[in-house]
């Protein structure tokens, strides 16, 4: 087995952290899926903000765009339906095999109404209907408002990856969202065998911020803490899970990290992959982590079961050497939302200037 499949036996399923028009139509998505065990793909408004903006593999479908006189919001989501539906179609088959785990791909509602919940509710239904795919996820953020449309269109049957979540607290109010979702859809007959979702917990990110505050600190043991607190951190998640599904109803939420592209190069490529393994979780990776893990490898079992009390006492520790991570958490929350509206206000204008001709 290559370390990817490696990965896959200890419970983690490797989903694509990628996707445009290129990939379809030279057929590299097949060859990913095929040589490098993915099993699932994921988007966000800064994927396509950079797969459309670049290249000539969406002219055709915007000249008709143009020709209809449609405007840059209603051309943005055109293109990527048609990407997400046909990512859908190409990993149909694992679905079906993995009983609909796998086989998932995401599309993102406007990250522009993260703090409607109305509006987030009519987009997640209206995405849900027009890809009209029953492997696809809409993608939702993990803002309190946001939250409450997690629960209602999880009612409803419609499967959710909640997203830009940082905190075990926050985490914790997602499964319940999820869970009240689950609910309400038996009450109303809904077959939530049907109902899978992930919550995609964002890793790389926050050990970002920390290292940061870790360097202004300066002291030997702040710097000592430099790269742990992100794999603490989801340690601690993973333990939550555990705990909140014990003999929960329905499918379990599986944790999802995300953000596991390591933004500093003094740390192992592959360490937000090989520290988080274990049962029940997936892990949506740059092409570049998939890449690096299958050549470097370095996994060593399961190193989430039973890692709570290690985890713990590495937030204990960077509480004592005066790192707040509430105020870590609550910035990493705002800035997370609005790096993907601008991404997606980047894309409005560029797409604007394109359907201008």
């Amino acid at each position: 087995m290559n370390h990817l499949e490696q990965l896959r036996e200890l419970g983690t399923s490797c989903w694509l952290d990628d996707l445009s028009r290129e990939r379809l139509n030279t057929g590299n998505l097949e060859e990913v899926i095929r040589t490098k065990a993915v099993v699932g793909v994921t988007t966000n408004p800064a994927i396509f903000a950079a797969a459309m903006t670049t290249g000539t593999a969406y002219d055709e479908q915007l000249a008709q765009l143009r020709a209809e006189g449609a405007k840059a919001e209603r051309a943005v989501y055109a293109m990527a339906i048609e990407d997400v539906r046909r990512a859908c179609d190409v990993l149909a088959d694992i679905y079906h095999a993995s009983g609909g785990k796998d086989g998932r791909v995401s599309i993102e509602v406007d990250p522009r109404i993260a703090n409607d919940r109305d509006a987030t509710v009519a987009q997640a239904r209206q995405l849900w209907e027009r890809v009209d795919r029953p492997n696809v996820m809409i993608k939702i953020p993990a803002t309190p408002e946001s939250l409450l449309a997690v629960s209602d269109v999880t009612a409803e049957g419609i499967c959710v990856n909640v997203t830009l979540i940082f905190s075990v607290s926050r985490y914790r109010e997602v499964v319940a969202a999820y869970l009240d979702g689950l609910a309400r859809a038996a009450e109303q007959g809904v077959d939530i065998s049907k109902i899978h979702s992930v919550a995609s917990f964002f890793v790389s990110r926050l050990d970002t911020e920390v290292d940061r505050r870790l360097e202004e600190i300066g002291t030997p043991a702040a710097l000592a803490l430099r790269g742990k607190a992100g794999v603490a951190n989801a340690q601690l998640a993973y333990q939550a899970f555990k705990e909140l599904f014990d003999d929960a109803p329905g499918n379990v939420q599986r944790p999802l990290w995300a953000s596991t592209g390591v933004k500093n190069p003094e740390y192992p490529a592959t360490m937000y992959v090989t520290e988080l393994a274990g049962p029940d979780t997936v892990n949506t990776m740059p092409e570049a982590t998939i890449d690096a893990l299958l050549e470097q490898g370095g996994l060593h079992g399961d190193t989430l079961t039973g890692a709570g009390e290690q985890a713990q006492q590495v937030l204990k520790d960077l509480d004592t050497v005066g790192v707040d991570l509430a105020d870590v958490f609550a910035v990493l929350e705002r800035e997370g939302v609005e790096k993907f509206v601008a991404s997606w206000t980047e894309l409005l204008d560029s797409m604007n200037n394109r359907l201008a001709g």
